[in-house]
């Protein structure tokens, strides 16, 4: 390889050597001063193994293994860079370079055949050796570090060793013996393994073919791959390897050691995974998960996107992401012509207060941002330069830092799924990321994670795994993932919902079948979290919705993947005994602490008093009252605040009825309902029913009622669907009297200016309508007044219905007007028409969840 390839490769090399010839003498001059007499007494990684082999008896004292020169001094190592980047992947290409130097030396070092060492041919001066206090001690002392050894088999598992480091002794030759060679002269070493001053690297033992020919490019050779440990360090590993994190340092003559425990690799290897590096940034094992939102900075909690994607890059050994910001002027956001790309590289960027992932950013960052709206591109390439995945966002935002952030996740979250099917058919693979504006280079991403499939055990157990069989308990399920559950504690009533901050404590247990044994694995006492955003496992949001602020519940899961457990645990060899003797299952015992109220209301309650949900319930309760109604169906009920509210009024009404998909919701529903319903005894309900189905379903059984509501629902559904149930409540339900509330975006300005908490943002900045977000990050739409107004009024027009525009929060008479805007229909009766027409199809597109009956006064959930 010639220098120009090297500076192609980004290797900074080639204005101080032009020619290939230069980086050999340079190579040549930097090898003879690391083994002359004042190298020895400088304070350097690679004297200390100098110092530390002048203790090693009869041949190999000061006999250095080859590996160590390679690896040890930066400086050596870059010129081996230069003469050909393979190196970068290949020790025994640098180990290549390194002999082949060392026999041009002659006159000052000795190299022996068949062996992989370096040696200086004169020895070190008296005067020298008593300067740097290189003495035999009468008493042998040793220091035990625990370090992993890591089988090139897959079938056999990771295990811990112990290394017995004698205080005359060099370190390497422990090492040596546990691999079963005879000394520290045919151990390799990796690169560093994480930061670049971690002195964790993989040690191995040289292959017979590395000693065969050392004149030769050492690139072919013959031996087992070790898939799990080139994983590690991105380096072709044979054979066996030790992970272990011991050397010497900068500033340093004592020898450097920590334990690395099964935790640790285990640590380790989720730690190359988007969700992994997550929840080891939560320390929240087997409770956190990615988010699939990105959230205001302050309900984040975690490593925040990029910062995730920057790791990702590094520990797969790709380039660092290059991230393309495109400003886009308020004033001409529709013109691609005044774009301006700004590269966006790492470490620039500031703290800031970032925006809903779905919606757009408040508050200014800099003067320059605040007429500016930004789009964010991100592209991933290998150390090759080859391109792998590129991410073009279509979403806008206020800040940069906002729009970086984003992008990110969606990057992320599409690896995330691959990390979770490795497996996953390339068709799938591109479905997921044209959802996310993502698009990948198939022959150039699987060549970036050729190794991946074959060590994560993630879902594939039984193929390539590094775990002896794992028996998990199997029993029947109230919920696809969640078994006996059970909550306990009085309801509260304070209840968490979609963008709640909620805060919890939580422990995890392995227990046997029976219960038997049942070790602690994770425990948190106050882990706060964004309901809705996915920052949890599933299983434990959804036990959450179902309980309120005091109370605890108590269930089982089956076993996550092992990686999981074992990176949990700092007993990781009781676990995997007890894994692999017993059947198991994880108990999780959950406090909910506190719940905070989502953004939506945190907005709506610094302007509104009584808050405005409580006053679009009332709306609602006072037309019900003066309508004289007997028969009401709420269309999207969620937790039955409506029908909740109306047992506390006098009211005209025998039957209501609620409809919603949520079934959590609907549960939460029931029981507030059938506690009110079985101790009121003044009540004019005789029956009330909850279905689970959706509003753009016909159902018969909810035709004919005197009153229809449908309060802040429609903005959850995308706009198709919303202007498909006005036509299906209208045409097909026919409720005499519909009354629709939904936002007003118009109103969304106030909101948002009220919530300001930065300093540095603005309160009288005049902001432009379009900059405004959503006021919760699963609205699919929300519309002005004139939207609203021509929706409603075409859809009365074309259906016989009369229609009036009011709404609560604000003034119909002051801009922007109402905070909530609110339609009610009533439905025109011609003299040929019943009151309810009998529709011919009989459909039950619904399902009864709950039903309450006034004769026995009981409920029933079926």
């Amino acid at each position: 390889m010639c220098c120009r390839e090297g500076f192609e490769r980004g290797i900074n090399p080639a204005a101080d050597y032009p020619t290939e010839q230069e980086p050999w003498d340079a190579l040549i001059e930097r090898m003879t001063y690391l083994f002359s007499d004042e190298f020895l007494q400088s304070v350097h990684p690679f004297s200390g193994h100098l110092r530390a082999t002048l203790q090693r008896e009869g041949d190999l004292c000061g006999s250095v293994p080859a590996s160590v020169v390679a690896v040890c001094d930066a400086k050596l190592s870059n010129l081996c860079k230069i003469l050909n980047p393979k190196v970068e992947a290949n020790p025994f290409l640098a180990l290549s370079f390194v002999m082949r130097t060392a026999a041009q030396l002659s006159g000052s070092v000795v190299t022996t055949k068949g062996n992989l060492s370096i040696q200086k041919k004169n020895p070190y001066p008296s005067e020298i050796i008593e300067l740097i206090d290189i003495q035999k001690s009468d008493s042998l002392q040793n220091t035990m570090v625990e370090a992993v050894h890591i089988p090139f088999s897959l079938d056999k598992t990771v295990q811990p060793v112990r290394l017995n480091i004698l205080s005359d002794g060099y370190y390497l030759d422990a090492i040596a013996q546990k691999l079963g060679v005879t000394d520290a002269n045919k151990v390799l070493l990796s690169r560093a393994i994480g930061k670049a001053s971690s002195e964790t690297r993989l040690h191995f033992a040289a292959p017979e073919s590395a000693m065969l020919d050392v004149s030769a490019d050492l690139v072919n050779l013959e031996g087992p791959l070790n898939v799990r440990a080139s994983y590690f360090c991105g380096q072709s590993i044979y054979g066996d390897a030790i992970m272990a994190s011991i050397g010497y340092t900068w500033r340093s003559k004592d020898l450097f050691h920590e334990d690395i425990s099964l935790q640790s690799y285990y640590r380790m290897l989720i730690s190359k995974m988007p969700s992994g590096n997550y929840k080891l940034s939560r320390e929240a094992i087997l409770a956190a998960e990615l988010p699939s939102v990105f959230t205001t900075k302050s309900n984040w909690r975690g490593s925040f996107p990029r910062e995730i994607l920057c790791s990702f890059c590094r520990q797969h050994r790709l380039s660092e992401p290059v991230f393309s910001t495109i400003n886009l002027p308020l004033k001409d956001q529709s013109s691609s012509r005044s774009h301006k790309e700004m590269s966006v590289t790492e470490g620039v960027e500031q703290e800031t207060e970032y925006a809903n992932g779905r919606g757009i950013a408040t508050g200014d960052q800099e003067s320059v941002e605040s007429a500016s709206m930004f789009r964010c591109k991100v592209k991933i390439f290998s150390k090759c330069q080859d391109l792998i995945i590129e991410c073009s966002p279509e979403q806008i935002y206020k800040k940069s830092n906002d729009a970086i952030h984003n992008a990110s996740l969606k990057v992320l979250s599409w690896l995330n799924e691959y990390f979770k099917d490795l497996s996953m058919p390339v068709e799938k693979l591109n479905y997921l990321a044209d959802v996310l504006h993502i698009q990948f280079y198939p022959e150039n991403f699987f060549k970036a994670f050729l190794l991946c499939s074959s060590v994560h055990s993630l879902q594939h157990r039984g193929k390539g795994r590094k775990l002896p069989e794992i028996r998990s308990v199997n029993v029947p399920h109230t919920s696809p993932d969640v078994c006996s559950l059970n909550i306990e504690g009085l309801d509260s009533g304070v209840c968490p919902s979609t963008e709640s901050l909620l805060c919890i404590s939580y422990s995890v247990s392995l227990v046997t079948e029976g219960k038997h044994v049942k070790q602690l694995l994770e425990s948190n006492d106050e882990f706060e979290f964004e309901m809705g955003s996915g920052a949890v496992i599933s299983p434990l949001e959804s036990v959450l919705t179902q309980m309120s602020v005091g109370q605890s519940a108590f269930f089982s899961m089956n076993l996550p993947p092992c990686e999981y457990i074992l990176a949990s645990t700092d007993d990781s060899e009781g676990i995997i005994s007890l894994l692999t003797s017993e059947t198991c299952c994880l108990d999780y015992t959950v406090t909910l602490l506190c719940v905070t109220e989502p953004p939506e209301e945190r907005m709506e309650q610094a302007l509104f008093s009584p808050p405005l949900s409580k006053q679009r319930v009332e709306y609602a309760v006072q037309h019900i009252k003066q309508s004289c109604a007997t028969t009401l169906v709420d269309f999207g009920c969620g937790s039955g605040s409506l029908l909740d509210s109306l047992l506390d009024y006098p009211t005209s009404l025998e039957k209501i009825v609620g409809v919603d998909i949520s079934q959590k919701s609907l549960s939460r529903a029931a029981k507030i309902l059938h506690s009110k319903l079985s101790t009121k005894s003044d009540t004019s309900i005789k029956s009330a029913v909850l279905y689970d189905g959706s509003i753009t379903d016909f159902d018969f059984r909810l035709c004919g009622f005197d009153i229809g509501t449908c309060l802040e629902v429609i903005e959850h559904m995308e706009e198709d669907q919303a202007c498909m149930f006005g036509d299906i409540a209208l045409n097909y339900f026919r409720p005499k009297i519909l009354i629709v509330s939904t936002p007003n975006y118009e109103y969304n300005v106030i909101l948002q200016r009220s919530s300001l908490t930065n300093p540095e943002e603005d309160p009288d900045e005049k902001t432009e309508s379009q900059s405004c977000r959503f006021r919760n990050h699963d609205h699919k739409f929300e519309w002005t007044r004139e939207q609203f107004n021509k929706w409603a009024t075409e859809l009365a027009n074309r259906h016989n219905y009369s229609v009036e525009f009011s709404g609560v929060g604000g003034s119909a008479d002051a801009e922007p007007g109402f905070a909530s805007q609110i339609a009610v229909f009533m439905r025109k009766i011609l003299p040929q028409e019943d009151d309810v027409s009998e529709n011919e199809n009989s459909a039950q597109n619904c399902k009864v969840v709950w039903e309450w009956n006034s004769v026995d006064r009981s409920d029933s959930s079926l």
